[in-house]
């Protein structure tokens, strides 16, 4: 029969051996603590010092705090199936776990692509730069990625959670998300298997259109650059946003803008590592050790503490 709300799923995705079941809850919960305590130290270092209050940093900031949040809604209960053995999660919480993902991964998928235009502002218009990225123009951005990124994940989760869930209740994955839930289900999937992967497809296209669109413009003015100097703090100063692009939209992409019956168990948990733990705890290493700036602000927060 159908399972009602009050069925609870059972997450399968991580080893049954006692052995490398601890490894794994060890090297995860190292991986976590890292990640948090390098997005929190880069928070602190943008918010405490002055010249740090500017477009560039404001989201960077906004990046920190989703990479905070993507690895807080999976990592926890994947620390506890592998400690307690307890992979058991409610029908509300695995709906309320996939709800929060899709609006952290949503919101760092446009959030990304503001970053570059203002990359792109900064470099190619200079002089203008000031007057165009207003602080309130700032927050008004900030604000629309976040609202931009629930709105989506209203749709996701509203598409999966109104299907039936039969028979079987074990979901193939370490944490809730759309394919295993859509591979679970009983229920006819077509329409989500159209809905689904065009609107990731759209919105990570999209976006991932503006980003590219940007740094070619601003790889063209990078290149007509006299000042050897400026072109090389301009390469590094866009390089760290890039890479971190190419991590993050690689592997959402490879996750989403496809149909579930394409899903293979072994080779998403894999690809979800990536976005969901290693691009946060990656990120804050991959600003700081590009930015003299930010490492400058890092020392004096280290200092201080």
């Amino acid at each position: 029969g159908n399972l009602s709300t009050g069925t609870e799923f059972v997450l399968v995705g991580l080893s049954d051996a006692p052995e490398v079941r601890f490894l794994l809850f060890v090297l995860f919960l190292i991986t976590y603590l890292a990640t948090v305590a390098g997005n929190i130290s880069i928070l602190v270092a943008i918010s405490t010092n002055t010249p740090l209050h500017n477009p560039m940093y404001f989201f960077l900031g906004n990046l920190s705090l989703l990479d905070v949040l993507c690895p807080t809604i999976t990592v926890p209960k994947m620390l506890e199936a592998l400690l307690l053995e307890n992979k058991v999660i409610s029908f509300h919480g695995c709906m309320f776990q996939l709800f929060f993902l899709i609006d952290v991964v949503g919101t760092e998928i446009f959030l990304l692509a503001v970053m570059a235009c203002d990359r792109y502002v900064a470099i190619c218009h200079p002089l203008q730069y000031v007057n165009i990225m207003s602080m309130k123009l700032c927050a008004h951005l900030a604000i629309g990625t976040w609202v931009a990124g629930l709105v989506n994940s209203l749709l996701h989760t509203s598409l999966v959670f109104t299907l039936s869930f039969c028979a079987s209740n074990e979901i193939d994955q370490y944490y809730c998300d759309i394919p295993p839930m859509l591979a679970l289900s009983c229920s006819s999937t077509y329409s989500r298997e159209l809905v689904v992967p065009t609107v990731a497809g759209a919105i990570g296209g999209s976006a991932f259109l503006v980003t590219l669109v940007s740094y070619i413009y601003i790889l063209r003015a990078i290149l007509c650059m006299n000042s050897s100097e400026g072109r090389h703090k301009a390469f590094s100063t866009c390089g760290s946003h890039l890479t971190a692009v190419c991590l993050f939209y690689g592997t959402t992409i490879c996750t989403y803008a496809r149909p579930s019956s394409a899903y293979l168990p072994n080779q998403d948990r894999i690809v979800s590592m990536f976005y969901g733990i290693l691009t946060p705890l990656l990120n804050p290493i991959i600003y700081s050790l590009r930015n003299k700036e930010v490492k400058c602000a890092l020392r004096r927060v280290i200092s201080q503490v």
